[in-house]
């Protein structure tokens, strides 16, 4: 045990930390809210609102960087990309492809944050779904300050 402090507070002092590190406020030892820190991956399972060949047989993934969103139904190989506004807590990614009759075919995912998890809609021409996102089990950031 004794190991594992020197090891805490080596790890701050190369941060620039030293003893703040076992100081910890209230806030930091709750978990955060998606609304305060949304980057990073979120998965969850698409439910069908309406509609038909809905992405729901497997988990989907989304990603939120500073610059950029990805979201992937049903973690395929389609990926629909967007810009995040962390302001306006607005959360868009869309992807628009062409079916057999040279017509668009868009998909769009839109997405906000509830509590420590996204609320989503996917969508399609044939196709409605709505999804719960949260954080992996492994991440790596919440896994290190002991968040669940």
């Amino acid at each position: 045990m004794k190991d594992r402090y020197l090891r805490l507070w080596t790890f701050c002092s190369l941060l620039g930390m030293g003893w703040a590190c076992f100081a910890p406020t209230p806030a930091a030892l709750a978990a955060t809210s998606a609304a305060n820190d949304p980057y990073g991956d979120w998965t969850g399972t698409l439910v069908t609102d309406k509609g038909r060949d809905c992405p729901t047989e497997g988990p989907s993934f989304m990603q939120i960087e500073p610059d950029k969103i990805i979201f992937v139904p049903e973690t395929g190989n389609l990926i629909l990309r967007g810009v995040p506004n962390k302001e306006r807590q607005h959360y868009h990614a869309q992807l628009v492809l062409q079916d057999a009759r040279k017509q668009p075919l868009p998909m769009v995912f839109e997405a906000h944050p509830v509590e420590d998890t996204f609320e989503g809609v996917y969508g399609t021409p044939t196709c409605r779904a709505h999804i719960t996102l949260h954080r992996p089990e492994t991440h790596p950031i919440d896994n290190f300050l002991a968040r669940h």
